[in-house]
């Protein structure tokens, strides 16, 4: 059912801004470990948990979860997400414990899972067909915007007003999104398609696409092994002061967003060739950070630098994925972009927790070599798949006319 263009854009934005609120949760933490720690008196390390259990949330929430309500009518399980991701954050704004506040991050995990795998079809189906590419292009902004933006305004406002008092603002932002879905969401938008069982696994045992997953666990997750503790690296070893950060943070959103678009331009046409490049020189960058971190000036230079490739990857990820699920097992591509998700925060979970065995082992400065080696990881996996390309190409070239409009074989 296609609505009258105005209720659609209205319907768009609060799409978006349940989008920003998710977005804005996932991440708050970072700028919040310090304040965490210290209320709770616990390690940094130990706070850093809430970044590492929440991803483990979203990795189970987005391909399992997905699975498991695919038939649900659309509105009802929107509403349901938004219930849980209320209910979440609300435990989390009053949590007086590390338990409570890691078991809240779970639950608002489930619910990131699930709305980042429905959203972009319930805003596809919203609008004519020639028109769906905008409307999901607008959800999505909700996303870019929380990371520069809802990040460092919600680390701003817990240094002010206590680091409960930010997640106290995203059930506010998550009440508005749940009454706004209830008023403009139709109730007749048609359900999923949960694919079968024979196509999830004919999926999972394919070799090219387990590869691109260990790329993006690997690429996205080597940023986090530094980004998860980049609030407390900045005050005690580049030495800025703590209502700073917010700043820093919001530089490093900014960053984020232009790479973002770069990304998504360079990444169009040989996704697997632009995703060695950037894995290359983040894998440098991360590097360089080790020895400029020490020293403001260069400090704020190469933070900048590392949010213009930290999410620079994520469109290449994503359609690498779509394309090699279209190529080997077309019933299951939503499926797929499914685990894709969940290995995106595999990768964010692993790099937190690897991030806190560092800073706590060795200190906060070495988490940037750390994560460096992490993304040469991914380099080394993308060098593969881009020669695997090249040797499909190159097959097809050499093929008779009439097979080469078929699809390469398997490795």
């Amino acid at each position: 059912m296609h609505l009258h263009p105005k209720q659609a854009n209205l319907a768009l934005l609060m799409l978006a801004l349940s989008a920003f609120a998710i977005g804005t949760t996932e991440f708050i933490s970072v700028g919040l470990l310090p304040l965490i720690a210290d209320d709770l008196h616990i390690s940094v390390a130990t706070s850093g948990l809430t970044v590492t259990l929440y991803a483990l949330g979203v990795t189970i929430g987005a391909p399992v979860l997905t699975s498991l309500t695919a038939r649900i009518p659309r509105k009802k399980l929107l509403i349901a997400i938004m219930l849980t991701f209320i209910i979440g954050n609300g435990l989390a704004a009053s949590a007086t414990s590390i338990g409570i506040l890691l078991a809240a991050r779970v639950i608002s995990a489930f619910a990131h899972g699930v709305f980042m795998s429905i959203g972009s079809t319930i805003a596809a189906d919203l609008v004519p067909e020639n028109k769906r590419a905008s409307a999901i292009s607008l959800m999505f902004s909700g996303l870019t915007i929380a990371t520069v933006t809802g990040v460092p305004l919600g680390t701003y406002l817990g240094q002010q007003l206590g680091w409960r008092f930010a997640f106290a603002i995203i059930v506010a932002i998550g009440i508005v999104s749940l009454l706004s879905h209830l008023a403009l969401i139709p109730s007749n938008l048609p359900s999923g398609q949960a694919a079968r069982l024979r196509e999830q696994l004919k999926l999972v045992a394919r070799g090219r696409l387990l590869l691109a997953f260990a790329t993006t666990a690997l690429g996205y997750g080597g940023t986090f092994v530094v980004f998860t503790y980049l609030s407390p690296l900045l005050t005690h070893v580049s030495g800025f002061k703590e209502a700073t950060t917010a700043a820093i943070l919001l530089l490093y959103g900014i960053a984020i967003a232009i790479g973002n678009m770069i990304g998504g331009k360079v990444a169009n046409k040989k996704p697997a060739h632009a995703l060695l490049y950037m894995f290359a020189l983040q894998a440098i960058v991360l590097l360089v950070f080790t020895f400029t971190a020490p020293y403001q000036g260069a400090a704020l230079v190469t933070v900048f630098l590392l949010g213009l490739l930290a999410f620079m990857n994520v469109p290449g990820l994503q359609v690498y994925v779509v394309i090699l699920a279209e190529r080997f097992a077309p019933q299951a591509k939503d499926f797929a972009s499914a685990v894709n998700i969940a290995a995106f925060n595999a990768g964010i979970a692993i790099g937190a927790y690897t991030g806190g065995i560092v800073a706590e082992q060795l200190g906060l400065v070495h988490t940037a070599w750390v994560g460096a080696i992490m993304v040469f990881g991914a380099v080394i996996l993308t060098a593969w798949m881009r020669r695997l390309e090249e040797r499909d190409t190159n097959s097809q070239t050499n093929q008779p006319a009439v097979y080469r409009n078929y699809k390469p074989l398997e490795d």
